[in-house]
């Protein structure tokens, strides 16, 4: 079959960029060689969802170690890449079917970290957080290909007449905005995002959705910014270089100053962190008012500096980090908003975050390199469309 793998070892990883698009061996169930595949199904995927996490991959920024220490454990020399999926089910195994009541046909979304069940953090119901947790299309193969093998359990069974197929495949970072939005009581809230990325401005309509009363963006890129502000920003900030800060670390006391200014003089109720920059945690730190709240979501490698920690202490504000999405109490959560009447998420997501499928959506089986590296840089979001079905052979 067809797959987008990384197929290079761990001596190019710093040398090279992007995936290949190339055969591999399509995968399958056999319970009498692997009882385990009783647990499992085969999809086949409709569209999926190339991820902040992927792009990470394509220009060698993250997952490294876990991609290749994975790939050794497995004896294998690649990595089919993906991991947000709305596809069809093709096969299913015997424990899977009897237990779960998949079946052929059934239209699913998946749950991207594949958890352990036997860990303590699984036990107390925080699965997301799971000790022996893999990643699908990093630590596992992944979606990016004409089947994938996952477990029954991972799944999410989607309703494509309520949620439209383009939206339904990226339920899965969907999942990221709505469990940040979900970590405090938003209801008539001043919210800052701090990073209008893909992440931010799904959170700035789920956040509107579960009651936000106002929503400052914040961040470089005037494009992000202008997507952000098509979907409903009471106040977007533009970071400028600044000759205030003493350290790269420092916060911008600019963005702080029109923060405050527009909550009361005190700062916002909620601040998200979701740009993985040392500036902005403390930006977003400075600008919570005392007694708020701040979300971290934001992913960098290596030592963060908090430049003013007593602020915290004394101002007795919170920090709460978020990863991934709650198992599966955040899918819940997204479906019914999704399925909602009473607001415009669903519709938004795809006419303004998708271009309505211009540019964002495209052909899985015409993938080109260049082509789509241009695409990645350009829009916050892209989907494979993959049009030529894939048949099963029988035995």
């Amino acid at each position: 079959m067809k797959a987008l793998t990384l197929d290079i070892t761990r001596e190019d990883w710093e040398t090279s960029t992007g995936m290949t698009f190339s055969d591999v061996d399509s995968p399958e169930l056999n319970e009498s060689k692997k009882p385990d595949d009783a647990n499992k199904v085969i999809i086949k995927p409709l569209y999926t969802g190339f991820c902040g996490s992927d792009k990470g991959i394509w220009f060698r920024h993250a997952f490294k170690d876990m991609i290749f220490d994975s790939m050794e454990s497995d004896n294998q020399s690649y990595r089919i890449c993906g991991h947000e999926l709305l596809g069809e089910i093709v096969d299913v195994g015997s424990y899977s079917e009897k237990n779960y009541g998949y079946k052929p046909g059934d239209i699913v979304s998946t749950e991207s970290h594949i958890f352990c069940g036997r860990c303590h953090q699984c036990k107390i119901g925080d699965a997301h957080v799971c000790s022996d947790h893999k990643i699908i299309g990093i630590s596992t193969d992944g979606c990016f290909a004409e089947l994938v093998k996952l477990p029954a359990r991972e799944l999410w069974k989607t309703d494509t007449n309520l949620i439209r197929p383009e939206v339904a495949a990226i339920q899965e970072p969907l999942g990221n905005a709505v469990h940040a939005c979900s970590r405090v009581d938003l209801r008539g809230k001043t919210l800052a995002i701090f990073g209008c990325g893909t992440i931010g401005l799904l959170s700035i309509l789920v956040a509107r959705a579960m009651g936000a009363a106002v929503i400052i963006g914040v961040d470089p890129n005037p494009e992000n910014l202008r997507l952000a502000e098509s979907l409903g920003l009471d106040l977007s900030i533009q970071v400028q270089p600044s000759s205030k800060k003493l350290n790269s670390y420092d916060p911008d006391f600019d963005i702080v100053r029109i923060i405050r200014e527009k909550c009361y003089g005190e700062g916002v109720d909620v601040a998200m962190e979701m740009a993985g920059s040392n500036q902005a945690l403390n930006t977003a730190i400075s600008s919570t008012r005392a007694g708020g709240d701040i979300i971290l979501f934001g992913l960098s490698a290596g030592d963060y500096t908090l430049s003013n920690f007593q602020e915290i202490i004394m101002y007795g504000k919170s920090l709460h980090s978020v990863v991934g999405r709650r198992v599966f109490q955040t899918w819940y959560i997204l479906s019914n908003l999704l399925k909602s009447k009473g607001h415009d998420l669903q519709d938004k997501i795809y006419e303004i975050i998708l271009n309505k499928g211009e540019g964002t959506v495209v052909p899985f089986h015409s993938f080109d390199k260049k082509t789509f590296e241009e695409s990645i840089q350009k829009y916050p979001k892209i989907i494979f469309k993959y049009e030529t079905p894939y048949l099963l052979l029988e035995d």
